[in-house]
């Protein structure tokens, strides 16, 4: 496969330094533009991070001299094959700056929430719902574009319990109730830099809970006439935590079905469960995406966060619920899968399926 010329817009964020890491070595992609905020602009990409790159790496030595671009000029973008979003802004000017690239016919493959329900915009989790791609030709007819399209990864915190509820859907899945326990870095944050959350938990994320209850129902929907309908069901009760964690969101879920499955039947549909990017051999893919764990105190975030490389599901805790049917706790990494790693996968079952050449 042909090495794809890439751009990270949104580069000294969090996330933004996730994918300057990620692409260091990346046997697909080339990084060859970063861009960031106007405030940023013309600085080298060191200067840029001074004080504030949060990874235990050091800055991969491709991308310390480089000269950031403003993001708005999309025109100093025009020679890369696509672009990683992971821009800070407010959804209106996220939804206009990403259209705005896919209209000068560079696709878009964004962590942001702006397009997340855009109908004709794809939200894929890639093991998940791959078939959700087909909608990129309605997109971009609607768009007037060749190349240019927007695709999205869903919320970081729905990796930790999704993909373990999809292998289970057979067993119609009616109610789910979950509670996210979310590491700091899924604010921007360190432990050092968010001295609020030490001997803490806040029981708030702004706008967490509403993603947690409604994009599950856009992944597990259906396509039509080029538009992606949500399901129906399940209905998902949210609650959002923000607890003293660096990396690594964890879930407790409870889970009622319309065809009550045996502890044997989810074990084995969680063992067995692989999809695209395993069967694609995709360089980012994890060779096994769900892992089970059955001692009593596991999937631990400290433990468990960095297995495949940060690109597994980890589950464990199940047992009988007295209300629901059954109960399991789910954790992944919330800045690699759920974040960077995740839109990298992306992208790479993007370029497989023909969608960037």
């Amino acid at each position: 496969m042909k090495k794809f010329k890439v751009a990270v817009v949104g580069a000294t964020g969090t996330v933004g330094q996730r994918f300057v890491e990620l692409l260091a070595a990346h046997p697909w992609f080339e990084p060859c533009a970063l861009a960031a905020s106007s405030a940023s602009a013309n600085k080298t990409y060191e200067e840029a991070v001074s004080g504030r790159w949060v990874l235990p790496s050091p800055i991969p030595a491709y991308a310390r001299d480089m000269v950031l671009f403003d993001a708005e000029d999309v025109n100093a973008l025009s020679g890369v094959d696509f672009v990683f979003c992971a821009v800070g802004a407010s959804k209106e000017r996220v939804k206009a700056l990403e259209e705005k690239y896919a209209r000068a016919e560079i696709p878009v493959i964004s962590n942001n929430s702006a397009h997340r329900f855009t109908p004709d915009v794809p939200m894929v989790i890639p093991e998940v719902n791959p078939g959700h791609l087909e909608v990129i030709p309605r997109q971009r007819a609607r768009l007037r574009t060749s190349r240019g399209f927007v695709a999205v990864k869903s919320n970081c915190s729905l990796q930790s319990y999704v993909p373990l509820l999809h292998p289970l859907r057979e067993f119609e899945i009616r109610d789910v109730v979950v509670c996210t326990y979310q590491a700091v870095s899924g604010a921007g944050k360190t432990p050092e830099t968010m001295p609020e959350i030490c001997d803490n938990v806040i029981p708030f994320i702004g706008g967490e809970e509403e993603k947690s209850e409604r994009e599950p129902l856009k992944i597990w929907g259906q396509v039509k006439d080029g538009e992606i309908v949500p399901a129906a069901l399940p209905r998902i009760s949210a609650q959002c935590v923000r607890v003293p964690v660096s990396d690594g969101h964890t879930a407790a879920v409870s889970v009622r079905f319309g065809k009550m499955p045996k502890r044997e039947d989810i074990l084995a549909r969680w063992e067995g469960f692989s999809g695209e990017p395993q069967r694609l051999h995709l360089p980012s893919a994890p060779a096994k995406f769900l892992h089970y764990f059955g001692e009593e105190d596991r999937p631990q975030p400290r433990l468990d966060r960095d297995l495949e490389r940060g690109m597994a599901i980890s589950a464990g805790r199940l047992r009988e619920d007295p209300v629901l049917g059954w109960k399991f706790f789910g954790c992944s990494h919330n800045t690699l899968r759920g974040a960077a790693g995740g839109a990298v996968l992306l992208a790479e079952l993007l370029a497989a399926k023909g969608y960037l050449g």
